[in-house]
């Protein structure tokens, strides 16, 4: 990977603020696994004593996006990435240190090939499992994502 973890962590502070001040930290990445970790704080956390929805997708969703994100750099193409589509499920409370984990950044790649050679816009469903401590599954979010080759 062309950036450290440190940098892309750093890159948050700036670019996405709300996640990084909720807690959202990338700890290891490669061209197929994504790790990401937040913590249940007061700052992060819903009326009933858990971690908000909304923290969880950040955390997931970017455990999806930094691998969709490095491999566009990867390219030395514009390409243009977006959230077309998610959805959720929470299946116990989220409370504690939460890691999503993604590992289908090897969906990517041919996604990005194809753009490239047709300037058609592709999509790809990518899975983000949130865990607790204990290793229980908290939370899974799926996020449909679109390349398309910048005109």
């Amino acid at each position: 990977m062309a950036a450290s973890i440190g940098k892309i962590n750093t890159f948050t502070f700036f670019k996405l603020p709300s996640a990084w001040w909720c807690g959202v930290r990338l700890k290891y990445i490669d061209k197929s696994k994504a790790v990401v970790s937040i913590k249940h704080r007061w700052f992060n956390q819903n009326p009933f004593n858990s971690m908000f929805w909304a923290v969880q997708g950040m955390a997931a969703e970017f455990a999806t996006g930094i691998m969709v994100t490095t491999q566009i750099q990867e390219t030395g193409k514009k390409i243009s990435m977006l959230v077309q589509n998610n959805n959720a499920n929470f299946s116990k409370k989220a409370t504690g240190r939460i890691t999503f984990t993604c590992e289908d950044g090897h969906l990517i790649k041919d996604a990005l090939t194809k753009t490239i050679a047709t300037g058609e816009g592709q999509t790809i469903w990518m899975k983000s499992v949130g865990v607790n401590e204990d290793g229980v599954v908290v939370s899974t979010f799926n996020f449909e994502w679109t390349v398309r080759l910048k005109q």
